[in-house]
């Protein structure tokens, strides 16, 4: 029956307090790195330097490898645990409140640790983990407080018997035995009474709020005398205690820390939990409440099932897009300076992708930024039909939509825009155009989504606006040339021009090759190529072609 400290599980706390001090170690490398040469700041880094050095000293690793061995061959045994709680005191606690500080720091320079809601819970989890453990190891140590106590107490009473015989011949055990040669070791070893009072159960000696630590003392099972203490510091945290004690002064206190402790901590727990969840599940709420009252002016409105499974496709594709985050509405209530630093920091790099802005500078760039709205479409929607008037213009970012417009006979010719490509051109060619015009114009295509499409919106008092006070940029020659490559109107128009000057060519070819014979050809034969010259011409006629002078501007 003798005190000593398990070696391999002090080997293996060393390492780890090596560890967590060679990461503080480098975070005071990158603050030195960082700092500036103003005294101001560098006073700061001074007091931060001081404190910094405190926590990463290996005082510890000195009192475990040197002072306890020590205290255990003069037989201070209770002293070892006073020790242990005083290093607990100022070296464990003021390493946790660095390592707060630490990601407070972290907090100002990024805005936010680990960004999401379960981040949060996972923290604050593993923080009520850390004050089990800690209170439960200081439960533990000063449960073999009392027991060395109880076995100092049968040790004077015992014949023979001397303090230095509490503590083992080695104080720091590896787990070989060794042969105990010394005569009042062995007869203090076999001390049936000392055993029995102090180490069999806690019912012959009053443990009062440590009784469960006297069934570690003789287990060999590393874990459990690392699980029992995190148990028991868990259970006394959330359950506020209901522990018996004796009236012994340091017990007390201990119990009184520990109760308090668990009653903010758990106030606390619950508290931020709360928050999370309510951050989680608030917006899914506003969404479901959202839809039930779709869902119910829906019916009561007798829409029909192709509208009515649009309209919840359309609710569920953005709210998968923007989480239920109304990022129009955020910006439109912060002053104005600091809206349009914000459009313009979202919007800048998505309009460059757009052809026609590549060639603009900066301050067209940026009025452009302020002015766009962010639009999501699902699939198979009618964004505009042919012939009703050019609300706006859109810019695609991701998505395709189909270009139709109808030419004469019902033939219909399509086109496919894609991200990059835009709509509603025809609202340049109306703000420029002198004198001018207040009716919007007519669109000449109808423009439906293949797929779900996000774009931004520009509309027509916007368009005004941007190419009357900036009408020096779209006089370049640059910006012609775009806005009539990426037309569609003008792409439509190039496609039939170039199938039928083809077929022109493929048909004087054939001439040129039937020219060497001249047989006296059928009047069915003359007739059928007078017929399809007639449909060629017919086609060229009605391909509508953009107006020429729509971007000379």
């Amino acid at each position: 029956m003798c005190l000593f400290v398990d070696g391999w599980f002090a080997v293996t706390v060393t390492v780890l307090r090596c560890m967590t001090d060679a990461l503080h170690v480098w975070n005071m490398w990158l603050q030195f790195k960082m700092i500036n040469r103003s005294r101001r700041t560098h006073m700061v880094a001074k007091k931060g330097f001081f404190f910094d050095l405190f926590v990463i000293l290996p005082l510890p690793q000195l009192v475990m490898w040197v002072g306890i061995p020590a205290l255990l061959e003069k037989g201070s045994t209770t002293t070892v645990m006073t020790v242990l709680l005083i290093m607990f005191l100022f070296q464990y606690l003021p390493k946790i409140y660095h390592s707060i500080c630490l990601l407070r720091r972290m907090q100002n320079l990024s805005g936010y640790i680990f960004g999401t809601v379960w981040w949060g819970i996972a923290l604050n989890t593993i923080a009520y983990f850390v004050a089990s453990h800690a209170v439960g190891a200081c439960w533990y140590l000063l449960g073999i407080q009392r027991a060395a106590k109880c076995l100092k107490e049968q040790c004077r009473v015992t014949k023979g018997c001397g303090l230095n015989m509490l503590a083992c011949q080695e104080p720091i055990y590896y787990g070989t035995s060794s042969l105990v040669k010394e005569k009042s070791r062995l007869i203090w070893g076999e001390t049936s009474n000392a055993r029995f009072t102090c180490l069999n159960n806690g019912e012959n000696f009053d443990y009062g709020a440590y009784k469960w630590t006297v069934q570690l003392f003789a287990n060999e099972n590393r874990f459990e005398k690392i699980l029992l203490p995190i148990f028991w510091g868990l259970m006394t945290l959330s359950t506020f205690g209901n522990l018996e004690s004796t009236t012994d002064w340091l017990e007390v206190i201990f119990i009184i820390i520990v109760l308090t402790s668990g009653l903010i901590l758990v106030t606390m727990f619950i508290g931020n939990i709360k928050v999370f969840l309510h951050a989680t599940t608030s917006k899914k709420q506003a969404m479901q409440l959202k839809m039930r009252k779709i869902e119910w002016w829906m019916r009561s409105r007798r829409l029909p099932r192709e509208l009515k499974q649009r309209t919840r496709n359309f609710e569920r594709q953005k709210w998968a897009a923007m989480r239920g985050v109304d990022e129009c509405e955020m910006i439109r209530n912060l002053p104005e300076g600091l809206r349009r630093d914000i459009k313009y920091h979202l919007c800048l790099d998505l309009v460059r992708q757009v052809p026609l802005f590549q060639h603009m500078d900066n301050l067209v760039l940026e009025n452009i930024c302020d002015r766009v709205k962010s639009l999501i479409f699902t699939k198979g929607e009618t964004i505009t039909k042919e012939g009703d008037p050019v609300q706006r213009m859109l810019f695609i970012v991701r998505g395709h939509l189909q270009s139709s417009q109808f030419l004469r006979d019902g033939v219909k010719s399509c086109c496919m825009l894609g991200p990059g490509n835009f709509s509603g051109d025809e609202l340049l060619s109306w703000c420029l155009r002198r004198p001018f015009v207040e009716r919007l114009p007519p669109s000449s295509s109808t423009l439906v989504t293949l797929e779900t499409t996000e774009a931004f919106g520009l509309e027509a008092e916007d368009v005004k606006y941007v190419t009357q006070h900036f009408r020096y940029t779209f006089v370049k020659e640059k910006v012609k040339r775009s806005a009539r490559y990426y037309s569609p109107g003008w792409r439509t128009w190039g496609a039939v021009a170039i199938q039928l000057a083809w077929r022109r060519y493929k048909h004087r070819l054939t001439l040129t090759s039937l020219s060497f014979i001249r047989p006296r050809r059928p009047l069915s034969r003359c007739s059928s190529l007078g017929e399809d010259r007639l449909r060629i011409y017919t086609a060229l006629l009605t391909s509508p072609k953009p107006n020429q002078d729509d971007f000379d501007f």
